[in-house]
């Protein structure tokens, strides 16, 4: 790779901030979260280049924000430290998002004074030999990040627990989705094509095994409410013959966006995962006053509070009597969409998630 040229500062004027923002795969929040964050630092004066895959950067076009794009290897591990070692020649900072690409910056920055700041957005569900690489990875990356940033309580606890010298709550701001004019306007036909004009549409994105049991016991619901859930992934065939063996209210739809579009028409939303830190649905349920029911794991008690009803996770006889009772109470679920959109109005936007992470840069670049 060629060198990348080093522009002098100007007289008189602090130094451009030069921020590295990596992305070492991820889920789709995490990888607009740093699309948010190119955004806003950009627009802040600060120099921003993001390393990712090229399928991440057709996704979010961080080229579009006003930052340099650069492709990594996300395969070939000595690939990407040996690039991203190039790419941060003249950076003040690197911040890396998920343990994959944390490491890949550990180990790129071995031996440099350049800060390294970590992003945790998820908790791995790895098990045997993988949970115990698992554990020696995080004890790498927490004890060479000079700040890890937590996007839940539960994840700042691990890291101090994996010997980080410093880990800070930094809660992730989703970007707010538009919605289809369609459904803003129309919102009777969407609910026709469905087939849901007289009865329930429930929506769900995560924790299939349990939503499609708890789908048994809506099945004498009268009028029989549909479940419409996001059925991509390699467990479809898997899904969908359970669906028909067991003539189960569910329908699959291709991909998780396609689910999330008809919030806006829907009666109730569920958010059944293992674990989760902010789970995209959830954050769009609340937002658009659609009542929640949800696990109570990872930072979804701290994401919704009161305004959400909250279930643990895997039992499915309360999945199943939270929503009879929601839709068998309209008062309840008036009394949900209030709160869910006060309690989203309470959350940290993207612009106050960037000035929180741009006090830590400011803090550890000591450049202004």
């Amino acid at each position: 790779m060629p060198a990348m040229p080093v522009v002098p500062p100007v007289a008189g004027r602090a130094p451009q901030l030069h921020v590295v923002q990596l992305l070492g795969g991820g889920s789709a929040g995490t990888g607009a979260h740093v699309r948010s964050l190119a955004a806003g630092l950009d627009a802040r004066g600060v120099r921003v280049t993001v390393c990712a895959s090229q399928y991440a950067e057709r996704r979010y076009d961080f080229g579009g924000t006003g930052a340099r794009f650069i492709p990594l290897p996300v395969r070939a591990q000595a690939d990407a430290v040996r690039t991203l070692r190039a790419i941060c020649c003249d950076a003040d900072l690197v911040h890396a998002h998920g343990m994959r690409a944390g490491l890949v910056a550990a180990l790129a920055l071995r031996r440099r004074s350049v800060p390294l700041v970590v992003t945790w957005h998820a908790r791995p569900a790895d098990q045997g030999v993988r949970e115990r690489l698992r554990r020696l990875t995080e004890r790498w990356v927490a004890r060479a990040a000079s700040v890890v940033l937590g996007a839940t309580s539960d994840l700042v606890a691990r890291a101090r627990r994996r010997g980080a010298r410093d880990a800070r709550l930094a809660p992730v701001a989703l970007p707010a989705q538009r919605t289809a004019r369609s459904q803003e306007s129309e919102p009777h036909k969407v609910r026709a094509e469905l087939g849901v004009v007289d009865r329930p549409l429930l929506i769900a994105e995560q924790g299939h095994d349990m939503l499609l049991a708890a789908a048994r016991g809506w099945r004498w619901l009268d009028p029989q409410p549909l479940l419409v859930m996001a059925g991509e992934g390699p467990q479809r065939p898997v899904w969908q013959r359970r669906i028909e063996r067991e003539g189960l209210p569910v329908r699959l739809l291709d991909r998780a966006q396609d689910v999330r579009r008809l919030l806006p028409v829907a009666d109730v939303a569920l958010a059944a995962p293992r674990w989760e830190a902010r789970p995209e649905l959830a954050q769009e349920a609340l937002r658009g006053g659609v009542p929640l029911v949800a696990t109570a794991v990872g930072g979804v008690p701290e994401l919704v509070g009161d305004a959400a009803v909250l279930i643990p996770y895997g039992e499915v006889a309360a999945l199943t009597a939270a929503v009879r009772t929601l839709l068998a109470d309209p008062d309840r679920r008036a009394a949900l969409t209030l709160a869910g959109r006060a309690r989203a109005r309470s959350w940290p936007t993207e612009d106050t998630t960037v000035a929180q992470v741009l006090s830590v840069y400011d803090e550890l670049s000591g450049t202004r």
